[in-house]
């Protein structure tokens, strides 16, 4: 994949644009492909991910690689919650299973901010999970992109 100088929708951010972002985000950490996924992060990028702080795409990649190795069958749900000129903030859920077959849900949110690139230069999310029956699962469509008329967040009342 070649790098762009720019990725967008840039800021300032509209109720739009904004969405768009998160869809956005939504869809390629669905991918599960960690270099893709690094590539929406300027090169010196700045995160706390629960207790862990990350900086640069080199360590985001390799953090990516260790989560989707063991947070198996993946999916994912992003929400708009707020913004402001250059900052989006999101909540989130998502299901996966351990390589013993458990399976979990956890919820978050986060708080991006982006360069005037549209590249995101800052990543903070706070996440609690917990586990769940296979039953109790909500999110059921094949690997990958959400479908548009799959539910929500807000239509689970996640």
């Amino acid at each position: 994949m070649i790098e762009t100088a720019t990725r967008p929708p840039l800021p300032p951010f509209t109720g739009q644009t904004a969405a768009q972002k998160v869809r956005m985000a939504e869809d390629a950490w669905n991918t599960r492909d960690p270099a893709r996924v690094a590539l929406a992060y300027t090169p010196d990028s700045k995160w706390r991910n629960r207790a862990e702080f990350i900086t640069g795409r080199a360590e985001i990649e390799a953090f990516l690689r260790r989560k989707w190795a063991r947070e198996l069958d993946y999916r994912l749900i992003k929400e708009l919650w707020t913004f402001a000129s250059n900052r989006i903030a999101v909540r989130f859920a998502y299901e996966y299973h351990d390589d013993n077959g458990f399976w979990f849900r956890a919820y978050g949110n986060e708080n991006w901010e982006f360069d005037a690139s549209g590249l995101m230069q800052r990543r903070i999310a706070s996440i609690n999970e917990h586990p769940i029956a296979e039953a109790d699962r909500k999110y059921h469509w094949p690997l990958g992109r959400r479908p548009d008329d799959h539910p929500g967040l807000s239509r689970f009342g996640f």
